[in-house]
């Protein structure tokens, strides 16, 4: 991995309850609140001075904004929803460049899992306990903030343990 252990111990403690609420606000209202993304940009605006080098800090500023044109124009075209076009855009300098391909991976997989789940949930004794979930009766759609938010914490684990 190319995130070093220090910077992913030194974000997990902040980011993780931001990844929990994003996907409890998600799976129970089908959005992702703005202060919930302003919070998250601003512990990387934070904490980002102490953990990483400042060369590295201001080149994952320019992730924020490539992260968030590609977002506007996938919400645009009715891909994704504009809360998770932001929270992307605010989880993207968090990822180090180089780890790119093996966050797709972990993406893919939480992706796949948070489905599952949230499809097991939907039809299990767990809805009683959450009946006004909206997002039990959304169709096709989807609480992505349940796997973004599960991808950012997944990924800031394995960096905190297998980090360079």
């Amino acid at each position: 991995m190319q995130i070093t252990a220090y910077s992913a111990m030194w974000f997990l403690p902040f980011v993780l309850p931001i990844c929990f609420y994003v996907a409890w606000s998600d799976m129970r209202a089908m959005r992702i609140p703005n202060q919930s993304v302003l919070v998250l940009l601003g512990v990387f605006l934070v904490v980002g001075l102490v953990a990483l080098p400042f060369t590295e800090y201001a080149y994952r500023l320019l992730h924020v904004v490539v992260i968030l044109l590609i977002g506007m124009v996938l919400n645009a075209g009715g891909l994704i929803g504009a809360g998770d076009a932001k929270f992307s855009a605010a989880a993207a300098p968090f990822i180090a460049f180089g780890d790119l391909r093996l966050l797709l991976a972990i993406f893919a997989a939480t992706l796949l899992a948070a489905w599952v789940t949230h499809r097991t949930a939907k039809h299990s004794p767990i809805r009683r306990a959450v009946p006004d979930w909206d997002s039990w009766d959304q169709g096709w759609d989807f609480p992505m903030g349940l796997a973004l938010g599960g991808a950012l914490a997944t990924y800031l684990v394995l960096g905190a343990i297998y980090g360079a």
